[in-house]
């Protein structure tokens, strides 16, 4: 498959279909603690990236079997909203496989365009990112495209929910000493409390991230910062270990990754390769596989490379 990829084993959401709409690594932010990478065309600019023909006819061929899915999900390596056809590919699953939910993992940045709104409208879940709320943070963390603006982000999340039926889980990446301060995370309050989703999802890092500076905040601090938006409903998104008991989880792609890396590290460019697996797939496994203590990262010269624990 092109554009689709798993069934991934997801904590958030089961059993997920992957579907990808723009290339590695189209994106309308930079993160300095993405895990898939540096962005590598950082625009705002929407247009059918990926066809959306093609993207279709692969969709329509798989769901003819009539997998077992929790959800069909517009992830992938970039910004899914950038592709200016993603609208008719929900509206084609919800008119030929209305059984199937779908859920769209966005940054969350576009939503001021009412068109955008208009297109993820049939969507059973929105999962939208919001890090920060002043500027100063919003530059630090993001790294927007020329032209973002913060303030017109959170309003068009607000817009959003005012629009949209379905349920709206909020997510804030907390990056130590940038945006986990009392300071931003009062601020970060504030704008949920307009933005009003069903749930707010507080995450750190699980795996390397795109910038080397960038670590996971305690568990101690993640509870700190939990009961401080409290009583408005939230949570801490589980380990990565979970993914084992989710019944998508495939044992053998954990063995393979690890009788890999057991003969040689590898990159994670080098693991794609060699198991033909798309990126975000992988990022699954190896992201549990740290969490365990089988797997651990070394930053060189060549990039992130992923190591065997070999036990005493």
């Amino acid at each position: 498959m092109k554009y689709l990829f798993g069934p991934v084993p997801s904590r958030r959401l089961g059993i997920s279909l992957g579907v990808d709409l723009v290339p590695h690594k189209v994106c309308s932010l930079n993160c300095v603690y993405c895990e898939v990478g540096r962005t590598t065309l950082l625009t705002t600019e929407r247009k059918e990236y990926i066809p959306i023909s093609e993207v279709l006819q692969e969709l329509n061929e798989y769901l003819l079997q009539k997998p077992e899915l929790d959800y069909i999900t517009f992830s992938g390596q970039g910004e899914p909203t950038l592709n200016s056809g993603m609208g008719k590919v929900i509206d084609f699953i919800k008119t030929d496989y209305p059984q199937y939910k779908i859920a769209v993992i966005t940054n969350g940045t576009l939503f001021w365009d009412e068109k955008v709104r208009q297109e993820v409208r049939n969507a059973d879940v929105i999962l939208p990112s919001l890090d920060a709320v002043s500027d100063l943070m919003f530059y630090k963390i993001n790294r927007p495209a020329k032209g973002l603006d913060n303030s017109r982000i959170i309003e068009g999340l607000s817009e959003l929910r005012k629009e949209f039926s379905g349920k709206i889980f909020l997510e804030i990446f907390l990056v130590p000493s940038l945006n986990d301060t009392e300071e931003e995370i009062g601020l970060l309050r504030e704008a949920v409390q307009k933005i009003n989703p069903d749930l707010i999802q507080l995450n750190t890092l699980d795996r390397p991230g795109t910038e080397a500076f960038v670590n996971a905040v305690s568990s101690e601090k993640m509870l700190q910062i939990k009961k401080m938006f409290e009583p408005l409903p939230v949570e801490i998104i589980a380990k990565a270990e979970i993914r084992k008991t989710i019944p998508g989880y495939k044992d053998k792609i954990e063995e393979f990754i690890l009788e890999t890396i057991k003969r040689r590290p590898c990159t994670e460019q080098d693991l794609i390769k060699i198991l033909n697996i798309h990126p975000n797939e992988l990022n699954k496994y190896l992201s549990g596989m740290i969490n365990t203590g089988k797997v651990y990262s070394e930053r060189l010269e060549r990039g992130i490379f992923f190591k065997y624990c070999h036990k005493d």
